[in-house]
């Protein structure tokens, strides 16, 4: 059963919010129990120290212990600087008052323990014949140290599976990289346009059915914010809340026109720091670019491709998703997530095996602090931040011209005729 509620032309007030989540916690009864809250980084759009505060609140005196960990999926751990301002409070040696704040760290084999494995036949079928062999599904094994599992974060539209939010947070959120890169592979496979704001996808399947190994008792809320506030607050069990929050997103961060633009500018707030994250500018604006269109992701904080996975794609550069598969034996010892993000960013794109020629639909540039030697090395444009200003292109839909200010979260369609 899940309980909140969400609006579409009105936002949740503190005191609502703070009802919901008092009511919700004194019904799972968690006094005397050691409690471990997943939440996101600070690339999504969220109410964080409002929700830590309430937790604190009614939590208080209550759970023998209230931790948190930060389900970063591959992205890098934060500092205590970071996690200060992602939860509003000062935050030292990872501690804040009386709870442990936690990073998840991907690529430390020792932080996981494996609780099963989804088998090759049920791969087959998830994938509909593309993919094949077991797959292992470890967690960061804190998880183990606790009674119960919360998860606390938003839903948006989302390039891998569909909408975020819900279970994603342990897959990949804690998650090992075995199912990291078999869920993103599986979503480019599909392609981002076509996952991009759908609703119960093959990858969310298979994340659901990874989350059907956990033995230990998981609930969930599952917000819907825009930069202007709180639009929804859903509680319950993890796919149940985020069903509820789903739907209102689909209602909340859609964003229909009524045609297609030659030029999208995609101006990135400062929250993304390097083209890993940055590149939603680029997700959720490749609906509504047309065919020889181009987005330019103009985000002059942006220094570095990505802090985790750059090394990796100043080697394979940017491209379709075919490029990959029609050169399946010279790509398939990379990364399979890594190729994923490749993909995603590129857009779609066709590979002649004859003539080695990949052909782009849409060109994809970067006004970013990253260097043009590096961004035409890896198969993107480049404009000089420097001289571009995005302000002189506003108000020219007419002329094909598309601004969108806050580019990241909100996906934007052709409105169906």
């Amino acid at each position: 059963m899940v309980s909140g509620t969400g609006y579409l032309d009105q936002f949740l007030s503190e005191e609502a919010a703070g009802s919901l989540v008092q009511e919700s916690l004194n019904s799972l009864m968690l006094d005397g129990r050691k409690v471990l809250v997943l939440i996101p980084d600070g690339t999504r759009s969220m109410p964080m120290p409002m929700m830590f505060t309430l937790f604190e609140k009614y939590f208080a005196g209550k759970a023998a212990a209230l931790d948190y960990l930060v389900a970063l999926g591959t992205h890098q751990p934060l500092t205590d600087a970071q996690l200060s301002q992602l939860v509003g409070r000062k935050v030292t040696n990872a501690t804040a008052g009386s709870s442990k704040i936690f990073n998840h760290l991907w690529n430390d084999p020792e932080t996981f323990t494996q609780i099963g494995v989804i088998p090759s036949e049920d791969i087959t079928r998830f994938s509909n014949g593309q993919l094949h062999g077991d797959v292992p599904v470890r967690l960061n094994k804190l998880i183990m140290d606790y009674d119960h599992l919360l998860i606390c974060g938003p839903v948006f539209p989302h390039e891998v599976v569909g909408f975020s939010g819900g279970n994603k947070y342990f897959f990949p959120g804690i998650a090992g990289a075995e199912i990291i890169n078999f869920t993103h592979w599986l979503g480019a496979l599909l392609t981002s346009s076509q996952i991009i704001g759908s609703g119960y996808t093959p990858v969310r399947a298979v994340i659901d059915r990874a989350a059907g190994f956990l033995e230990k008792p998981v609930h969930c809320f599952c917000l819907v914010v825009t930069h202007e506030g709180l639009s929804g607050l859903y509680f319950g069990k993890a796919h149940e809340a985020w069903e509820a929050a789903a739907a209102l997103s689909a209602q909340k961060h859609i964003v229909y026109v009524e045609k297609p633009y030659k030029k999208v500018i995609s101006v990135m707030p400062s929250l993304y720091d390097d083209i890993w994250t940055g590149a939603k500018g680029m997700y959720k604006m490749e609906p509504v670019v047309e065919d020889g269109g181009e987005v330019i992701i103009y985000a002059p904080q942006i220094s570095e491709v990505s802090y985790t996975h750059g090394n990796i794609l100043d080697e394979i550069g940017y491209h379709c998703r075919d490029f990959f598969v029609k050169q399946w034996e010279q790509y398939k010892h990379y990364p399979h997530g890594v190729l994923a993000h490749s993909t995603h960013l590129r857009g779609l794109g066709t590979y002649d095996e004859a003539t080695g020629k990949e052909t782009l639909r849409i060109k994809v540039t970067l006004a970013t602090g990253i260097p043009e030697e590096r961004c035409r090395k890896i198969g993107l444009g480049y404009l000089d931040p420097a001289a571009f200003t995005p302000e002189d292109w506003m108000g020219k839909e007419d002329e094909g011209v598309l601004v969108v200010p806050r580019a990241g979260e909100m996906l934007y369609r052709i409105k169906p005729q």
